[in-house]
């Protein structure tokens, strides 16, 4: 087999690029900022001056730095683009427009194949980094019609979850922080979810303590990223008959 450069590339085989915000939070095995992660390899890329804060305060004013840095993933041969923060998903048609590349910016995105799986009469549980930030209006912003099917429960309330994600206090205590998520998801089994949706980056290493506690289907950033991967590259399979 042949082989050429693309784009002056000085790395190759990285399918996944994923977008960084500008935070100092520990990334434990599980978080999507966290190479080892993954069972095929992914390329980072920070977004510079794209805080926690501005994330969770939807400012627009850093689309131009966040293009940019998408469009320097694009060139060093990724296949598709994610981020490590849910409220990027205010910037999901755009970038998808102007970077010409599949692009999955927030765990949300699962919500309409959710509300397939889910039973009748149940709702999505949904824990996410600020339950004030998801409103109505963010919903119909990046494409999901709101319903009372959503159950939203915020995680900037618990010590720990604050402390080390939205304080940025440079530790985090991943056992404090699992008990908390699932105290969170048990109050959303208590409201009829069918369902958890782990909308933040910072909480797939604790999906399973989730369904062990509420043996419900979880769903996240990795589930959403893998997903698209298998899309890229299809199973090799082997065997016989």
């Amino acid at each position: 087999m042949r082989y050429k450069t693309r784009n002056q590339q000085v790395s190759c085989g990285e399918a996944i690029g994923i977008l960084l915000l500008d935070s100092v939070i520990p990334f434990i095995p599980g978080d999507v900022a966290n190479a080892t992660t993954y069972e095929f390899p992914v390329r980072f890329k920070k977004v510079p001056g794209f805080t926690v804060a501005k994330a969770v305060g939807k400012d627009d004013s850093v689309y131009e730095d966040l293009l940019t840095a998408a469009r320097d993933l694009a060139a060093n041969g990724v296949r598709a683009v994610t981020g490590d923060c849910g409220f990027m998903a205010l910037h999901q048609q755009r970038l998808r427009k102007d970077l010409e590349l599949p692009v999955c910016l927030s765990s949300l995105l699962q919500i309409p194949f959710i509300r397939h799986l889910t039973p009748s009469g149940t709702g999505i549980g949904i824990l996410t980094a600020s339950g004030q930030g998801l409103t109505p209006d963010f919903f119909e912003a990046i494409g999901i019609p709101f319903g009372p099917d959503l159950l939203i429960h915020g995680m900037e309330a618990y010590p720990e979850f604050n402390a080390a994600v939205m304080a940025e206090c440079g530790t985090l205590d991943a056992e404090k922080l699992k008990q908390e998520v699932v105290t969170a998801a048990r109050k959303l089994l208590r409201l009829n979810a069918g369902a958890i949706l782990l909308e933040c980056s910072v909480l797939p290493p604790y999906a399973r303590s989730v369904h062990n506690a509420t043996a419900l289907p979880v769903f996240d950033y990795l589930t959403m990223i893998n997903q698209v991967f298998q899309a890229l590259e299809p199973h090799r399979y082997k065997g016989f008959m």
